[in-house]
C-alpha cells in the first residue's frame, strides 16, 4: 500500500493507472482482443467493396461466397473475443476495485478516533462500495472502449478519405461540433455526478443510522420520525438524480441529433455526387457501411465520457480520503514497548476534543507498577478522557503521558495497544459467534484458552446453556445476548489478551448485583500484579483499589484511600453518601 504522500503528490489519472500495474497481463489481453475487434470492424466494408467490385462482375460466385464465409468466421471469432473482453475484462476491473478497496480500508484503519468522531459510518461505507463500482466500470470499459473507438474512428476516416474525400470532408465538418458539445456537457455531468455521490453517501448514512437505532425507534414509537428523516434524505437524493438525468438527457439528445444528421448529410451529398456520375453506387454503399462502423465507436466514446464522469467523481472521493493524513503517527524513532512493568505517569496534561473547550486541565498522576487506581467523579468530568490518553487514542494538547518512563508518542501504537487491555462501558461485539468474539483478544488462541477465559469471566455456564454453545451467533452488535452477557464476553477477551495494563471503564456497569459480585473477584484476581485503572460509577466495585482519585470539571481534585477521602469530606465523600443513601432507600 502506498502512503498518503503518494496520493497527495500524484494526479487522479496517475493514481488510477497505478492500480493497473499488478494486473497488466490481464489488461494487455483485454486490449489485444479489443484491437482484433476493431480490425474486424474496419475490414468488413473494405472486403465487401472488393468482393462486389472484383468478384461479382466476373461471376466468381464460389470465391465470393468463400470470402463471405471467411468474414462470417471472422465475426464468430469477434464474438468469442467479446466474450473474453466481457468476462476477463470485468475480472480485471474487479481486481482493480478490490485493490482500491483494500488500500482504502487499510488507510481508514490508520485514521484516529477524531476522524470517526467527525464522519458518519454510512458515508464511509458509501465510499467503500457504491463509489468504487463506478471506478470498476471505468477500469474495465474505459481503456477498452477508448482504444476500440479511437482506432475504429481513425481507421474509418482514413478509408473514407481514400474512397471519397468529399464525403469524408462532410464527416469532418460535423465531427468537431459533436466533440465540442460532448466535452462541454461531460464537464457538467461530472460536476453533477459528484453531487449525486455526496447525496448517495448521505442517504446511506441515514439508512445506517436508522437501522442501527431501530430498536430505540420502536421503543419510543418513533418509526414515523425516522421515516421522515429518511424521506428528507431520499428527496435530496431524488433532486440530485433529477439534475443528473437532465444533464444526461441534454447530453444524449445532442449526440443523437448530430449522429443522425451525419448519416443524412452523407447520403444527401453522396446522392448528389452519384447523380453527377462522380461516385459509383458500390463506393457510396461502402461509404455508408463505414458511416455505420464510424457512428458505433462515436457512441461508445460518448458513453465513455459519461463513464469517465462517474468514475472520476468516485475516484476523486477515493483520493480525497486517501489524502487525509492520520492525526496520530508513529514517531520516526518510535520503539516497541517490551517487558512492561506498568508505571504510568500523567504529567501536567491538558486536552480538548478538536476546537471544543478543554476537557482536562493540567492533570497530573503517577501510578506505580501493579497498583490499582480507581477514578470516580460526576459524568462529563474527564474520567474516560484521561483513560483514552493513556493508550494514545488521542494526543494530549499539553504535557505528556509516559509508560515505564517512555512518552507514549515515542512508542509504536501497535505495541502500546497490545500492552493495554480496555473494557469499555459501551460494549461492541461483532456479528459472529461467541467463540470468535472472545478469540478477538488473542487471534491465535486455542479452544482450551477460550474456555478458560470464559470461565474466569463467569460467562461459561451461560454459554453452555445456549443451543450452539460457543458457536452461538450473537447478532448485530451482540443484540441476541443480554447486557450482562455482552459485558462478560468483552471481559473474557481481556482475560485472553492478558495485558500488563488494564483499563476498566465502568466494566461492570451492565451487570446485575449478583453477577457483578461473581465477576468482581475475577477482576480482582486479574488485576493482581498488573497496573489497573478502574473508572467506577458504583463505588462498591473499587473497595480493593490501592488509591482513589476524584475528578471534576477536568481536574483531579483529590486522591487517597477510602478512609482518607471520607475524612476530607470532599467530592468522594459526597458521592459515597449519596450512593449509600440511594441503596438504603432501594432496600427499604
Amino acid at each position: 500500500m502506498k502512503d498518503t504522500k503518494y496520493y497527495q503528490k500524484h494526479s487522479l489519472i496517475r493514481i488510477f493507472l497505478g492500480y493497473f500495474k499488478p494486473h497488466r497481463r490481464l489488461f494487455a489481453m483485454d486490449m489485444l482482443c479489443a484491437l482484433a475487434v476493431a480490425a474486424v470492424d474496419l475490414a468488413f466494408p473494405l472486403v465487401s467493396r472488393w468482393a462486389m467490385n472484383n468478384l461479382l462482375p466476373d461471376q466468381k460466385y464460389m470465391i465470393f461466397f468463400i470470402v463471405m464465409g471467411a468474414m462470417a468466421l471472422a465475426y464468430l471469432i469477434r464474438a468469442l473475443l467479446y466474450f473474453v473482453i466481457t468476462y476477463w475484462g470485468h475480472t480485471f476491473g474487479i481486481r482493480v476495485e478490490a485493490d482500491i478497496r483494500s488500500d482504502l480500508f487499510r488507510h481508514m484503519q490508520t485514521l484516529g478516533y477524531d476522524f470517526y468522531d467527525r464522519n458518519r459510518t454510512g458515508q464511509l461505507m458509501s465510499r467503500l462500495t457504491s463509489d468504487l463500482f463506478d471506478i470498476t466500470e471505468l477500469a474495465h470499459h474505459g481503456p477498452e472502449d477508448l482504444l476500440i473507438s479511437t482506432l475504429t474512428i481513425i481507421g474509418a476516416l482514413t478509408v473514407m478519405f481514400v474512397l471519397e474525400w468529399r464525403l469524408a470532408l462532410v464527416v469532418c465538418l460535423i465531427l468537431p461540433i459533436l466533440l465540442v458539445s460532448v466535452i462541454t456537457r461531460r464537464r457538467k455531468m461530472s460536476s453533477v455526478s459528484k453531487g449525486v455521490k455526496v447525496k448517495t453517501a448521505a442517504i446511506n448514512a441515514e439508512i445506517e443510522s436508522s437501522l442501527s437505532g431501530i430498536r430505540t425507534a420502536k421503543a419510543f414509537a418513533n418509526e414515523d420520525v425516522e421515516f421522515e428523516k429518511f424521506s428528507e434524505a431520499n428527496e435530496r437524493f431524488k433532486v440530485s438524480k433529477r439534475e443528473f438525468h437532465k444533464e444526461m438527457g441534454i447530453f444524449f439528445s445532442t449526440q443523437e441529433f448530430f449522429m443522425s444528421f451525419l448519416s443524412v448529410a452523407v447520403i444527401a451529398v453522396g446522392g448528389a455526387l452519384t447523380m453527377q456520375g462522380s461516385i459509383e453506387m458500390v463506393d457510396l454503399l461502402t461509404f455508408s457501411l463505414y458511416i455505420t462502423t464510424f457512428t458505433g465507436p462515436v457512441r461508445k466514446l460518448v458513453m465513455f465520457s459519461e463513464m469517465f464522469a462517474n468514475g472520476f467523481a468516485g475516484l476523486g472521493r477515493f483520493a480525497e480520503l486517501m489524502r487525509t493524513e492520520p492525526t496520530l503517527h508513529d514517531a520516526p524513532d518510535a520503539v516497541d514497548l517490551t517487558n512492561v512493568s506498568g508505571e504510568i505517569e500523567v504529567d501536567h496534561v491538558s486536552f480538548a476534543y478538536g476546537d471544543d473547550s478543554e476537557v482536562l486541565h493540567d492533570a497530573s498522576l503517577t501510578v506505580k507498577p501493579g497498583e490499582t487506581v480507581a477514578i470516580v467523579g460526576p459524568s462529563g468530568g474527564g474520567k474516560s478522557t484521561l483513560c483514552r490518553l493513556i493508550p494514545r487514542f488521542y494526543d494530549v494538547n499539553e504535557g505528556s503521558v509516559r509508560i515505564d518512563g517512555l512518552d507514549v508518542r515515542k512508542i509504536t501504537q501497535a505495541s502500546l495497544h497490545q500492552s493495554i487491555g480496555v473494557v469499555q462501558q459501551d460494549v461492541f461485539l461483532y456479528a459472529d459467534t461467541i467463540c470468535n468474539n472472545i478469540r478477538y483478544g488473542k487471534p491465535d488462541a486455542t479452544m482450551e484458552e477460550i474456555i478458560e477465559a470464559a470461565k474466569r469471566a463467569e460467562i461459561y455456564d451461560d454459554i453452555m446453556e445456549m443451543p450452539d454453545g460457543f458457536d452461538t451467533y450473537v447478532g448485530e452488535r451482540g443484540t441476541l445476548l443480554s447486557g450482562g452477557q455482552k459485558q462478560r464476553v468483552s471481559i473474557a477477551r481481556i482475560f485472553l489478551k492478558n495485558p500488563p495494563i488494564l483499563i476498566l471503564d465502568e466494566a461492570t456497569s451492565a451487570l446485575d448485583s449478583v453477577t457483578e459480585e461473581k465477576i468482581q473477584s475475577a477482576l480482582d484476581a486479574l488485576a493482581v500484579g498488573r497496573t489497573t485503572l478502574i473508572i467506577a460509577h458504583r463505588l462498591s466495585t473499587i473497595r480493593n483499589a490501592s488509591r482513589i482519585l476524584s475528578i471534576a470539571d477536568g481536574r483531579i481534585v483529590e486522591q487517597g484511600s477510602h478512609a482518607e477521602l471520607m475524612a476530607k469530606n470532599g467530592l468522594y465523600a459526597e458521592l459515597y453518601r449519596t450512593q449509600n443513601l440511594g441503596e438504603k432507600q432501594e432496600i427499604s
